[in-house]
């Protein structure tokens, strides 16, 4: 038991550093308040791009301050997962985005790393093995939803000549 406790301890400071209750706080505004579901009605996709780059900041935690690749893999896969579903056409993005609460599925997913959660670590592994491919398909997504909403206008105008 002492032995457990020793290794908990490292992982209880974590959760009591600035970052971590910076994340918190970012969680909450972000999810709670619809902040990421507000931002992402800026047309283009630029208000999925800004709700990644205020996701990064978990991506940035898991890497610099956990040390753990698979989590960082895990939380990339679930922030492009976020942002592919934001940039699906037709306010179906944005409607979405009020309801998909990957910033909540983050934290609770680096909350529970850290406190050793067996269930959530097996899932982290499980889920980092098959980041790498998801991440690459998420990118290609991502990379052709931009073409369609860049495209889509162009193409509706061309219709009406």
């Amino acid at each position: 038991m002492k032995t457990k406790e020793r290794r908990q301890e490292p992982h209880n400071q974590l959760m009591e550093n600035k970052a971590f209750r910076r994340m918190e706080t970012l969680q909450r505004w972000l999810d709670e308040y619809y902040l990421d579901g507000l931002i992402g009605l800026i047309p283009f996709g630029i208000g999925d791009f800004l709700s990644a780059c205020f996701a990064a900041y978990y991506v940035w935690f898991s890497y610099k301050h956990i040390n753990s690749i698979p989590l960082t893999l895990a939380i990339l896969n679930n922030t492009l997962r976020d942002v592919m579903l934001g940039l699906l056409p037709f306010y179906i993005g944005n409607i979405i985005d009020f309801f998909h609460r990957s910033n909540r599925d983050n934290m609770q997913m680096i909350r529970r790393f850290l406190e050793g959660d067996a269930t959530t670590i097996r899932k982290v592994n499980l889920q980092a093995t098959q980041s790498i491919i998801g991440i690459v398909l998420f990118l290609l997504l991502i990379i052709l939803l931009m073409a369609l909403i860049i495209y889509l206008p162009f193409m509706i105008l061309d219709l009406f000549k």
